[in-house]
């Protein structure tokens, strides 16, 4: 039996689950609000984020789906022996959400560290849409 750390962190925004979603459900946007993230490539189901130092990490998508707002994916490198990180976007109404994210890891340090992250990044998430960074109706405030 496999026994992993499990951390979970979540934030309620000011903005519509559909604005939300639209835009975290894009696998490329990580760098745009995840801190330590600098960059994301997408081939596939193989995403392979930059962390700052440099470092490639190589991930696999497992889930992406729209009706579930709901998206999944596990690193597959070298210092994880188990991840799995699950974010998923609650409508509210009121054009309010629930945005949780919620991380598996082996060595258990790791889910410490990804939760910390994961915690800061909601709340420039917030932060964003709150601020009208991210317009309703354009998500991703991309031409």
């Amino acid at each position: 039996m496999l026994v992993v750390a499990s951390v979970r962190r979540q934030q309620i925004i000011n903005a519509s689950a559909d604005d939300v979603w639209a835009f975290v459900g894009d696998p490329t946007t990580l760098p745009e609000w995840f801190p330590g993230v600098s960059d994301a490539v997408v081939d596939g189901d193989e995403r392979t984020i930059t962390i700052g130092s440099g470092i490639p990490l190589p991930e696999r998508i497992l889930t992406n789906d729209s009706v579930l707002r709901r998206f999944q994916y596990t690193v597959s490198a070298g210092f994880f022996r188990h991840h799995l990180g699950t974010i998923d976007v609650f409508d509210l109404g009121d054009d309010r959400c629930l945005i949780a994210y919620a991380t598996d890891a082996e060595p258990d340090v790791m889910a410490l560290v990804i939760g910390g992250a994961a915690g800061a990044g909601l709340r420039e998430l917030k932060r964003q849409f709150e601020s009208g960074e991210r317009p309703v109706g354009n998500a991703t405030g991309r031409a």
